[in-house]
């Protein structure tokens, strides 16, 4: 494969002014118009090179994000040809990676790569750098991957409720140092989670699941199911309406999780 490098800042900088955006005039407006300005400007450019070069658009979005919704609608990273990693949750890419490493797979200057990856923060870097130099942070926004790939795959393969979720989550992350984890997974990765916080990202889960991502996942692409997990293709596991709300999913968390906070 050869890769190249687009400039878009010019092509981002008249969009944002046409469309009268204050970052135009000097203002530090980070929002999530400024984001996806930036956002769908990277998949147009691909969708137009894939025409101009005859080949086609491999999507980046994962099983995670289309759950969650966390991806740009249209023109963005929701949309390409062919999404291939539609049925991978993020975790499990993460354990494939490191298990490619443990077990040798490449040489050792993939290896790094992949390690430079797992050490990275998970960002859409779509905002400036902080200060202090640190990056946009998906989870310090939508919560930690760990926990909504648990929940996604109790919810959307065995329809379980919230609250019977919430149980099973705390019996699983309540102590870092009980039970099993992957093989090569590092120490100061390892996460505990007490149950105001299980309930906290489960109730967003909800909200994001049921109640705003599915119009982003009813007009996704075409991808393949991996995992036994299923997958959230309208042509295939999973199938809800656009304009769906999460009242009842909520209200049964809310009744029967005490927010023990205080």
């Amino acid at each position: 494969i050869t890769a190249d490098t687009i400039d878009i800042t010019p092509a981002a900088e008249r969009m944002l002014a046409d469309i009268g955006h204050p970052f135009a005039d000097g203002e530090k407006v980070y929002d999530t118009t400024f984001e996806n300005v930036q956002a769908g400007l990277r998949t147009d450019y691909l969708f137009r090179l894939a025409g101009h070069h005859g080949g086609f658009v491999i999507g980046t979005g994962d099983l995670s994000e289309l759950a969650l919704g966390w991806c740009t609608y249209g023109v963005g990273d929701q949309m390409s040809h062919y999404v291939v990693n539609s049925g991978v949750p993020k975790t499990l890419i993460q354990y494939l990676m490191r298990w490619m490493i443990e077990t040798g797979q490449f040489d050792s200057a993939l290896h790094a790569v992949l390690e430079d990856v797992l050490d990275t923060e998970i960002s859409p870097e779509l905002v400036p750098a902080g200060e202090d130099g640190a990056i946009q942070s998906t989870e310090d926004h939508i919560g930690p991957y760990a926990l909504h790939d648990f929940f996604l795959h109790h919810i959307a393969r065995y329809g379980q409720s919230p609250s019977h979720v919430a149980f099973l989550a705390w019996h699983a992350w309540r102590d870092a140092s009980e039970g099993r984890w992957p093989q090569g997974f590092p120490e100061d990765a390892k996460r505990a989670y007490d149950l105001p916080t299980i309930r906290k990202w489960l109730a967003v889960f909800c909200r994001r699941f049921f109640g705003f991502s599915q119009f982003k996942r009813s007009a996704m692409p075409n991808g393949p199911k991996v995992s036994m997990g299923g997958a959230l293709s309208p042509r295939g596991d999973w199938r809800a309406p656009s304009d769906a709300v999460a009242d009842v999913w909520l209200a049964e968390l809310e009744t029967h999780v005490p927010d023990t906070r205080g």
